[in-house]
């Protein structure tokens, strides 16, 4: 009977994660109903499983909840993570506080760690943020084959002037593409911007954490300075992919892998 509550519980966070990602990948944007009606019913599932089979996890649940939602708000007000991604932090906290192995084991037996045992909401967030840092890899990969094939610089103009530390941000978080794309996608965003300085020059800076708000100004500005020759018809873009398919990611790979982080320190010392 343990296994049907931990199997719904799965079930149900899964439903919600992968709708979730959807909306946020589709509009940037995750309704408040999402969480405020499924996170009642995760603690409700969570509680009476405890009560009936393991009540002495009781504290270590509430404990487990109290340090995921501190850690979820701190990365929100530090702005590492959106108002989405921490709701979801805590809503999996509430369904899923400790390893589904008894449900089924991860294929990989070293994936059982004392986190993924003890704080099982962490776990599928180390996962997530290795997937997050995988797509760097990606791009950053992108970027190098970029300027191999086609021998032009990445960084043009005022650009090449830039800070080492922020190339490479922008290198493994974004890529070039011609402002059409921009115009027509709005939920892939500008990493530069063009300004005129006091000798009536164009200085092109870059953007490391662009936004929604004045996302469109930024275009439009531009647009003008290719159209006037002033700069080329590539510019450094981000499609800026919702973290939340990442937790989702995370969760899946912690079903089936554990804790990912865990085997791989496992495996280097040995």
């Amino acid at each position: 009977m343990q296994t049907l509550f931990i199997a719904t519980r799965v079930t149900l966070l899964l439903t919600v994660l992968i709708y979730a990602s959807w909306s946020d990948y589709k509009t940037r944007e995750v309704s408040n109903r999402v969480w405020t009606i499924y996170a009642p019913i995760a603690l409700c599932l969570s509680l009476s499983e405890i009560l009936l089979y393991e009540p002495s996890n009781l504290t270590l649940f509430g404990l487990g909840f109290g340090l995921t939602a501190v850690f979820a708000l701190l990365l929100f007000y530090s702005g590492g993570f959106g108002g989405a991604d921490s709701k979801a932090l805590m809503c999996i906290a509430l369904a899923l506080p400790f390893s589904t192995e008894d449900l089924f084991a991860p294929i990989i037996a070293s994936g059982v760690s004392p986190l993924s045992q003890n704080i099982f909401p962490l776990t599928i967030f180390s996962n997530s943020v290795l997937f997050a840092a995988a797509s760097g890899l990606y791009l950053l990969l992108h970027n190098f084959v970029k300027r191999a094939t086609t021998g032009k610089n990445l960084f043009e103009g005022t650009l090449a002037s830039e800070s080492i530390g922020k190339k490479l941000l922008i290198i493994i978080t974004g890529f070039k593409v011609p402002i059409s794309r921009l115009k027509e996608k709005w939920h892939v965003y500008p990493m530069e911007d063009v300004a005129s300085t006091d000798e009536n020059q164009l200085q092109r800076k870059l953007v490391l954490l662009p936004k929604d708000e004045g996302r469109n100004e930024i275009v439009s500005r531009l647009s003008s300075a290719i159209e006037t020759g002033k700069i080329s018809d590539y510019v450094w873009a981000t499609p800026g992919l919702p973290m939340l398919i990442f937790v989702t990611f995370g969760l899946v790979a912690a079903l089936l892998f554990g804790d990912i982080v865990w085997i791989l320190i496992s495996y280097i010392i040995g």
